[in-house]
């Protein structure tokens, strides 16, 4: 898109109402396709490009955690040839995009059931872990085989793996055991598109999250979209139940 970040927005590191965790729904990436007379596929490719900006400009702003919707548990019922296709993106573009990943210093995780994925996309999703596993200038985590509630039962099943049936679970118990745990709760969620529902994304991590919708597709995001986003949640007043 070639836009211009903004020279006002400072780093968040100086600006502490800035978000420290933002969850992104990337939605669109068909419609965008379609609107210029292209497979559904193309927009999915030219989401990667804009999930790379807006990695890029998260680093500049210095906002510590990313996470991005890319593959959901109910994903699966889209057509074979879209889901193949998906695969074999991840198999193909994840691990590749290393010299990506060392510039920006951006260290991948991933949040869900890998263990149903494509041999290949799943061989990418942890050769990709392993090889990041030591940047630290913002860690981005992408939402695969992803789903909140599944999230929450395989949360709650560990507990009862390491607990036994009869002991008494806690909140603070099924935080400790979902995915990742150790990452904040997410502050802001954007959804492109134009769309706006949650679609099962980190419902638990998510209570207390401000929400931001916007009308642009997906493809089309990059700097100034984000700044826009951050700008407005710089501006909200989030009091967690009090006053």
């Amino acid at each position: 898109m070639g836009i211009q970040s903004d020279p006002e927005i400072r780093p968040a590191a100086q600006q502490e109402s800035f978000p420290t965790h933002i969850g992104i729904i990337m939605d669109g990436n068909g419609r965008w396709a379609t609107k210029r007379g292209l497979p559904r596929t193309a927009g999915h490719y030219e989401g990667v490009k804009a999930a790379k900006r807006i990695t890029t400009e998260a680093a500049r702003m210095g906002i510590p955690y990313l996470t991005f919707y890319v593959f959901s548990t109910e994903n699966w019922k889209r057509p074979q040839k879209e889901v193949t296709y998906l695969m074999n993106l991840l198999a193909t573009r994840l691990y590749s995009e290393l010299d990506f990943y060392t510039r920006v210093g951006a260290r991948i995780l991933i949040r869900g059931d890998i263990e149903k994925l494509y041999p290949a996309a799943r061989d990418s999703v942890i050769a990709t872990e392993e090889a990041t596993s030591d940047f630290r200038n913002i860690t981005v985590t992408l939402a695969i085989n992803h789903g909140g509630r599944d999230e929450i039962v395989r949360s709650v099943n560990r507990w009862l793996e390491n607990h036994g049936l009869s002991a008494p679970i806690t909140e603070e118990d099924i935080r400790n055991n979902l995915d990742l745990s150790f990452i904040p709760p997410v502050d802001l969620i954007i959804r492109s598109g134009g769309e706006k529902r949650l679609s099962n994304f980190l419902l638990w991590d998510a209570a207390y999250a401000e929400f931001a919708f916007y009308d642009t597709l997906w493809p089309d995001w990059g700097a100034q979209e984000l700044q826009s986003a951050c700008n407005e949640f710089v501006h909200r007043a989030r009091r967690f139940g009090g006053v």
